[in-house]
């Protein structure tokens, strides 16, 4: 073995890293030593591992297969508690007894390197039960692990140390096993091939390994033994496999710890922008979406590039979807009030359905009170106020808009002398653009009179087909027995002075799925109207306002 400068027990001063670190000419390679691994000549001390029979009371081991291994619980994520995929046994035996008979002693270094021992254990004592079932009336005997094998391999204790803390700790306590040369752990089956790869990573730096079930597994292991270089290593060659949504929910799936969420971040960042990149369209893919499990859930209500009409369609599909995975109320309150909700953007919704927030019995009244309370203040907020709560990381995106089918408005109502309302549309400059050379962009409803009406923008060309140019129109949704005879005005901000200017006053009787507007609402062609020095962006927003009259109602019989 290498010799320690000053002849000190490495495993006191933690010197034995840089030793190692400063002479890598026999392996080729930073940290490189293979040749070491399993080596008699090159170990202090032998690691006996016992291979335990999964018992009816362990945890899962890490070999979820790839494809239909992976098994939902119901209730999935009401508590915190590890993921079925990947949870090794909570028991871990790490001892260095001293046995003659089934280890190898040192005392010739010079002689030929031992292969690995396996060896068949049966024991029929109370620590690992193995015997006839039939011959035992204890009811406890399943609770405890049988031994199927052991195997017994050379270590150096300052390789795994340096590469470990749980093995630092093991060699170097001060306890029983510090002065022992063999190590024993107690492994459950499952966990056998993860952790002979690990060892051989810990000494080459490499896994020979490229299955993703099994790199899964040296994750878990990795984690499991503290051993952070393998975990970044398994990430970066998960990364680099092709994902998949059963991948993606996996990776989702795997167990918190401190170490591992640090170690993983990266795997689990690209999982959630694979599914949300994949479920984008929430309108289309709804189906598909409700059979997705929760963790793949919460990733794609998390992305801001969610399309969807509006916010009120995300809401109504979150409710969907937890009345359908969550049948019992208790349990669908608890999902909702602790995973799903704060993925709701409420600030973006239209006051008709935060009325309808308030009422749901599938939230909790006091947490829905508050929330819709904080989205009305929002949209009470100056836009300058609105643009910085958006801005603000602390928030948690929930005052972000989305990619909305639908644009928000702002919408401030009267009763008397007339029924009126004012709604105000901000479109961005960006999205203006995106509606050369026949695009349109429609507003969420807005009600009054108890009829539902949207603004739409449209390019178009002007009546002569000279040019383009940027219309907007105001349309009726329902279709009904009562016409609606409207005043109405488009007005926009403009520079220098950022007041509203009108730009068109009309009237019309509306009888439902109708429209009416200008075509040409800023009079000037679309290059112009997006034109850097454009007199109708501020701060590249377009702020558009339509004031809406009622005069008069009436059935379409007595017109």
């Amino acid at each position: 073995m290498r010799q320690w400068r000053g002849g000190a027990d490495p495993l006191d001063n933690g010197t034995f890293a840089t030793e190692m670190d400063r002479d890598d000419s026999l392996s080729g390679g930073d940290n490189n030593f293979e040749f070491a691994f399993n080596s008699s000549n090159f170990s202090d001390r032998v690691l006996r591992i016992e291979v335990m029979a999964e018992t009816l009371g362990a945890g899962a081991g890490a070999g979820i297969g790839w494809a239909g291994h992976r098994k939902r619980r119901r209730n999935d994520g009401s508590k915190e508690e590890a993921p079925e995929f990947g949870r090794y046994s909570s028991e871990l035996i790490s001892s260095c007894e001293p046995d003659t008979e089934e280890c190898v002693e040192y005392e010739n270094q010079d002689e030929e390197d031992e292969p690995m021992l396996e060896e068949s254990a049966p024991i029929t004592d109370r620590t690992g039960v193995c015997g006839d079932e039939s011959e035992s009336n204890d009811p406890l005997s399943l609770d405890y692990p049988c031994i199927l094998r052991v195997k017994s391999i050379y270590i150096s204790s300052a390789i795994l140390a340096a590469k470990s803390p749980f093995f630092y700790k093991l060699f170097s306590n001060g306890m029983k096993e510090s002065d022992q040369r063999h190590a024993t752990l107690r492994i459950s089956a499952s966990e056998e091939a993860a952790l002979m790869e690990l060892l051989s990573f810990m000494y080459s730096g490499k896994l020979s390994t490229t299955s993703p079930t099994l790199l899964l597994d040296v994750l878990m292991a990795a984690d499991k033994f503290e051993v952070v270089s393998c975990m970044h290593h398994c990430t970066q060659l998960l990364r680099s496999l092709p994902m998949t949504t059963e991948s993606a929910l996996l990776y989702l799936d795997l167990p918190v710890s401190v170490s591992m969420a640090s170690a993983v971040q990266p795997l689990t960042d690209a999982a959630k922008d694979y599914l949300a990149n994949s479920y984008k369209d929430i309108t289309k893919l709804q189906d598909v979406m409700m059979g997705l499990p929760l963790a793949g859930i919460e990733a794609i209500l998390s992305s801001n590039d969610l399309q969807a009409a509006s916010e009120d369609a995300i809401y109504e599909f979150v409710l969907k979807w937890a009345r359908a995975q969550y049948p019992v109320l208790e349990e669908r309150r608890e999902i909702l009030s602790s995973r799903l909700i704060r993925h709701i953007r409420f600030a973006h919704m239209t006051c008709r359905k935060l009325r309808k927030v308030l009422t749901c019995n599938d939230l909790d009244h006091e947490l829905a009170s508050k929330l819709v309370t904080e989205a009305l203040f929002f949209k009470a907020e100056a836009l300058c106020r609105q643009r910085a709560f958006s801005a603000d990381e602390s928030s948690h995106k929930r005052f972000m808009e989305r990619a909305y089918k639908y644009r928000p408005l702002k919408v401030v109502e009267f009763d008397r002398p007339h029924p009126q309302c004012i709604v105000y549309l901000d479109l961005k400059r960006e999205e203006c653009a995106k509606l050369f050379p026949s695009g349109r962009v429609y507003s969420q409803a807005f009600h009054l009179g108890g009829q539902g009406f949207f603004l739409s923008a449209h390019c178009n060309l002007d009546q002569q087909s000279l040019f383009h140019c940027f219309g907007l129109f105001l349309g009726m949704q329902e279709k009904g027995s009562i016409s609606f005879t409207v005043d109405y005005e488009f007005a926009a901000r403009t520079k220098p002075s950022g007041e509203f200017v009108s730009k068109y006053k009309g009237y019309y009787t509306f009888t439902g799925g109708k429209a009416v507007g200008y075509r040409n609402l800023f009079a000037t062609p679309w290059t112009s109207f997006m034109a850097e020095d454009s007199l109708f962006f501020i701060n590249d927003t377009l702020h558009l306002r339509a004031e809406l009259t009622i005069k008069q109602s009436q059935s379409p019989s007595l017109q």
